[in-house]
């Protein structure tokens, strides 16, 4: 296996790591420029009613989780790494350009989806075969991957969003597709600079060599993160569906006199967030490390839970203090700082836990996994999002914040068997 640990870097890490998250941020301009786009070409375009719009949202949204288990499978068998990539990309494109044309919105969200799945754990599964396995740069790689890919997700509202509000949806669906392209052609200028041995078949050899009883500890605890982190997407992923809606019927976006923010530029907010607080929290972590302090990974992802939770039951109190009348925008701007926080806490430490335990030779398929409780998480918030009908504002954050606490304290009861597990694992 080849790794770049010595020679040239960028950013303090070895160069493939800079092109992954290239990748991958022009792939997430993609997505969140479309999601941002999508519950409103549902309900003000195609006239869908709004349960109905949720139900379809957190459908697609699943779907999208869901076929990477598959693509990882055929990604660590048959295909390899990159060839998967650039399958997946290509087809991604093209689902992308579809969403222009209104006789084509399921077969294209269908297609995205599936793109997807070949496309999604086939990059960040390379992540890893970027270090030798004593480097310790690998504990902040996911992190820094993740601030990198989150640039796509700040832009997308801001370019595909307000094209899609003052020029037409499917304009802005158009630059989602361009978006995609670009990611394609970034990650095939940049490949020298990837891993050469990505297949399983040549890999395999490099997994870790942990006894029976061992692997059989870590994938129950894998399992039972899974599990747990269905219940905190439940409520996670609102601010992309109910969130947005609240954002155009109960938010006062008027900035002076004149001046109105687009609804879709508050989506936005959250990868903004990340970049300015993703060093102040990992400074935090590597603080607490050298004094003997830090959390384990599983009690990080707890925390996250619990200030998620509290987020939107910030958000209840706001509706019920206003009322019939529409809250200061500023609040859902303190609203995202919170989300954003916990999110950080749990969504990058998950997928580094499952990163780190995977056996190389099928850590496509281990990162897929880690993306089917996004699958089950937003088949749930779809259901979730539909009591918005039917509920007030403020009792629909109160339910949605509940959900974020109770999975908090979920994962605060599975840590200390969680912190046992990992260092088996790091013994093997």
């Amino acid at each position: 296996m080849r790794t770049e640990t010595e020679g040239q870097t960028w950013f303090g890490h070895p160069r493939g790591l800079t092109i992954l998250f290239l990748t991958e941020m022009w792939d997430q301009f993609s997505f969140f420029g479309m999601r941002a786009l999508l519950v409103y070409y549902m309900t003000k375009e195609l006239m869908i009613g709004q349960a109905h719009s949720s139900y379809i949202y957190g459908l697609y949204s699943s779907f999208v989780y869901f076929t990477p288990l598959i693509g990882g499978v055929i990604s660590d068998r048959w295909l390899g790494r990159r060839r998967a990539v650039i399958i997946g990309a290509s087809i991604m494109a093209l689902g992308h350009f579809m969403m222009a044309f209104e006789p084509l919105f399921y077969v294209a969200l269908a297609t995205i989806a599936t793109g997807n799945g070949l496309f999604l754990p086939s990059l960040a599964s390379q992540i890893n075969q970027l270090y030798a396995p004593d480097d310790p740069r690998r504990a902040t790689a996911y992190n820094v991957y993740y601030v990198g890919i989150n640039l796509g997700a700040f832009l997308a509202p801001f370019v595909c969003g307000t094209v899609g509000e003052i020029y037409g949806w499917h304009w802005g669906f158009a630059l989602a597709g361009i978006g995609m392209v670009i990611g394609l052609v970034t990650y095939l200028a940049g490949s020298r600079y990837l891993p050469k041995t990505n297949d399983a078949a040549a890999s395999g050899d490099d997994a870790p060599a942990q006894g029976r009883g061992s692997q059989t500890q870590t994938y129950l605890l894998l399992l039972a993160v899974i599990a747990i982190v269905v219940i905190f997407r439940a409520s996670y992923e609102q601010s992309g569906n109910t969130v947005a809606l609240w954002a155009d019927s109960g938010i006062d976006r008027h900035v002076g006199a004149t001046l109105s923010i687009p609804m879709t530029w508050f989506q936005s907010l959250n990868p903004l967030i990340i970049f300015l607080l993703t060093p102040v929290i990992v400074a935090y972590w590597s603080r607490a490390a050298r004094r003997g302090r830090e959390q384990s990974t599983v009690a990080k992802m707890a925390t996250g839970g619990f200030i998620v939770g509290f987020s939107y039951l910030l958000l209840a109190g706001v509706a019920a203090w206003a009322g019939v009348a529409r809250a200061n925008w500023l609040w859902l701007v303190f609203y995202f700082v919170i989300y954003t926080i916990g999110e950080l806490f749990i969504l990058p430490v998950g997928l580094g836990l499952f990163g780190r335990l995977a056996p190389r030779a099928f850590a496509a398929t281990a990162i897929a996994a880690w993306f089917m409780a996004a699958f089950f998480g937003n088949l749930a918030a779809g259901a979730v999002g539909a009591l918005w009908s039917v509920l007030t504002p403020a009792v629909f954050f109160t339910v949605t914040g509940a959900v974020g606490l109770l999975s908090g304290a979920l994962l605060l009861a599975l840590s200390p068997w969680a912190k046992r597990v990992e260092a088996n694992a790091s013994l093997g």
